[in-house]
């Protein structure tokens, strides 16, 4: 991915509590549930149910969530498109803990399962 330090700098400074809205719309649209959104997110961040949201309220940045993260050894093998950009070809570390996230979501809202989508 060729992006450029702006964009990179965009998104750390984005809100997860500004994005997790549009999250939960986008799966429950799809007959998925917010269950099944925190389920992901756990697989991914290592977050439970409770520092959710306790992240949501201090309205933590994408560089304060990822930095509190434990980031599952297996999130190096979400692959794909997102955005238009191969998530595996991310060079900023950042960026692509982000379209991790982003990518299990939109798994998610697929239909894809648990299972395939926690890389199990």
């Amino acid at each position: 991915m060729n992006s450029t330090a702006h964009h990179d700098e965009r998104i750390a400074k984005m809100t997860f509590s500004s994005v997790y809205p549009h999250y939960v719309t986008k799966v429950q649209k799809k007959g998925r549930t917010k269950q099944e959104l925190h389920e992901v997110i756990e697989w991914l961040t290592g977050f439970d149910e409770s520092r959710l949201q306790n992240l949501i309220e201090s309205r933590a940045t994408f560089e304060e969530f990822f930095g509190h993260a434990k980031l599952n050894p297996n999130a190096k093998l979400i692959t794909g498109l997102i955005c238009g950009y191969r998530v595996e070809e991310i060079e900023n570390p950042l960026t692509q803990q982000v379209r991790y996230l982003d990518k299990i979501v939109d798994e998610l809202a697929k239909g894809k399962p648990l299972e395939k989508i926690m890389r199990g």
